[in-house]
C-alpha cells in the first residue's frame, strides 16, 4: 500500500487580481521563501472571479492559511472584498496602475470602519513589506520564524553604513 504524501500547509495565501500583478507580487513570494514560509499563490479577481474568491476563502482557514496578502491595481477592491468575507488578517498591496498606483492605494486603504485591511506601500516596497509584516505576525506563534526574523533584522542593520562616505 502506498503512503499518502503529506501536503504542506500554506501559512500565507497570496492572491492577486490579474496575472500581470505577478511582476509586483513575486517580491512578496520571494521574501516569504527567504524565511521558508509556505504559501499559496493564486490569481483571483474580486470582480471577474467572485466565486473563485469565495471558494478559496471557504477552504483557506481549514487548510491552515493564517494570513491573506492581496494585491490589485486600478479599482483594487480585492483586499477589501477579501477582508469582508474572512476573519483572517488581510494585508493589501496596491499595484502600480495608470495613476501610478494612487488609485490602487486609495481603494485599498480607504476601508470603512469595521472591515480592516492592513495596507502597505505601492508596488515592490509594499510587496516586500507585506511579506515581512506577515513574517512578523507569524513570529508571535512560531519560534523558528521569530529566530529567522531576528537574524534578518540583525543582518539588515549591518548592511546600513554608519557614515555616508
Amino acid at each position: 500500500m502506498k503512503k499518502k504524501k503529506k501536503k504542506k500547509i500554506s501559512l500565507v495565501g497570496i492572491i492577486m487580481g490579474s496575472k500581470s500583478d505577478w511582476k509586483t507580487m513575486k517580491f512578496c513570494s520571494d521574501t516569504l521563501k527567504k524565511f521558508n514560509i509556505t504559501h499559496d499563490v493564486k490569481v483571483i479577481s474580486a470582480h471577474r472571479t467572485p466565486r473563485r474568491l469565495h471558494d478559496y476563502l471557504k477552504i483557506a482557514k481549514k487548510n491552515g492559511v493564517e494570513i491573506i496578502i492581496a494585491g490589485a491595481g486600478g479599482a483594487a477592491h480585492l483586499a477589501g472584498v477579501t477582508a469582508s468575507i474572512t476573519t483572517l488578517p488581510v494585508l493589501g498591496i496596491p499595484i502600480e496602475s495608470k495613476l501610478k498606483g494612487l488609485d490602487s492605494l486609495l481603494s485599498t486603504v480607504q476601508m470603512p470602519s469595521g472591515i480592516p485591511v492592513g495596507t502597505l506601500a505601492i508596488g515592490k516596497a509594499g510587496s516586500i513589506n507585506a511579506a515581512l509584516l506577515a513574517v512578523s505576525i507569524l513570529s508571535t506563534r512560531y519560534s523558528k520564524i521569530l529566530n529567522k526574523l531576528i537574524n534578518y533584522r540583525n543582518s539588515f542593520e549591518k548592511k546600513v553604513p554608519k557614515t555616508p562616505y
